[in-house]
């Protein structure tokens, strides 16, 4: 188990570090949590970024063309760790594109934990899924509890983490395992929320599902201020967290609190219906984040809040825009 003196300062950054995917929803929190505490980061991705969306993500450097030797090897010059962020975290994608989730999820996995290999094992902190986890009834859910993943994108995570085991122990890389549970924030443009917002503003009440099904949320800001501070425990040992709250919320409390958010005040329903594969509750165990010094920090109530807020301001105008 990680465990931080309770002396050291909570999150204590790289000096630099290369974060792959930084373009996405989680990577670029993450960069700008490092950015914050003076941390040179370069970036990693498909497509081209302007000098002023590198500058907003507070990227010194932006590599674009997917992860490879080439990439790494021009954005990792002195760094002291890479966070792979880079990877598909959708279930319906890893379905209808397997080949496409296998090469995000796994192939760029193996590239960057072979570089890390050639190039002085630099450590790697692997952003993993609960997905891995899959059907089960061991709640809440520890890292020992045993994988039985129902998706190709399940799958392809556990493939990544057996990498990492691999890399570990047969190379000496040192490394670090979060599994991530349901991460949320402003700029999510996907999953619940993303659906649910839609919806709800075009008065839509009617939801899937039971609506008692269960989830652990985290803040993407949370989530980000945990996944950094773990990079100083990367190890051969290689330990593994879940990145959650450990607080399990039911689904209609999630949309009954966005629609308030949005002025909705007609009754919220649900079609009952069950989609099969999909686990009905889901809570982590975090008593290892914990440990480290780590608290979330943002309430439930203001994380959706401020996600409206987001929709609201970033997403609403130009769909009232496409329409007129």
């Amino acid at each position: 188990m990680l465990k931080r003196d309770p002396n050291d300062a909570v999150t204590l950054a790289p000096k630099r570090a290369v974060v792959t995917g930084a373009a996405g929803f989680i990577g670029r929190h993450i960069t700008q949590h490092l950015a914050r505490q003076g941390c040179h980061v370069s970036g990693i991705g498909h497509s081209e970024m302007s000098d002023e969306d590198r500058k907003i993500l507070s990227l010194e450097k932006w590599y674009p063309g997917g992860i490879s030797a080439s990439s790494l090897a021009a954005a990792s010059d002195g760094a002291d760790v890479i966070f792979h962020c880079a990877g598909s975290g959708s279930v319906p994608l890893s379905l209808q594109r397997p080949m496409v989730d296998f090469n995000r999820n796994v192939v760029s996995t193996a590239e960057v934990l072979n570089f890390s290999r050639e190039n002085g094992k630099i450590p790697v902190v692997f952003l993993s899924s609960a997905g891995i986890y899959g059907r089960t009834h061991d709640m809440p859910i520890q890292v020992t509890t045993a994988s039985n993943p129902i998706s190709p994108y399940g799958i392809n995570k556990r493939m990544g983490e057996t990498l990492v085991q691999q890399y570990a122990t047969y190379f000496d890389v040192p490394c670090v395992i979060v599994r991530l549970f349901s991460v949320y924030g402003n700029g999510l443009r996907k999953q619940l929320l993303w659906d649910a917002s839609h919806k709800l503003n075009r008065g839509e009440l009617s939801f899937f599902g039971t609506g008692e099904e269960t989830r652990d949320w985290i803040h993407v800001e949370d989530a980000a201020e945990l996944i950094v501070q773990l990079w100083s425990g990367a190890s051969t040992e290689v330990p593994i967290l879940n990145g959650a709250t450990g607080e399990k919320v039911a689904i209609r409390r999630i949309i009954q609190r966005l629609a308030s958010c949005y002025g909705v005040t007609d009754p919220i329903s649900f079609n009952g219906e069950v989609r099969p594969g999909d686990p009905r509750d889901y809570v982590a165990d975090v008593t290892a984040s914990l440990a480290t010094g780590w608290t979330p920090r943002v309430s439930l109530e203001d994380g959706l809040a401020r996600y409206a807020t987001w929709f609201q301001t970033n997403v609403l105008p130009q769909l009232q825009q496409d329409q007129s």
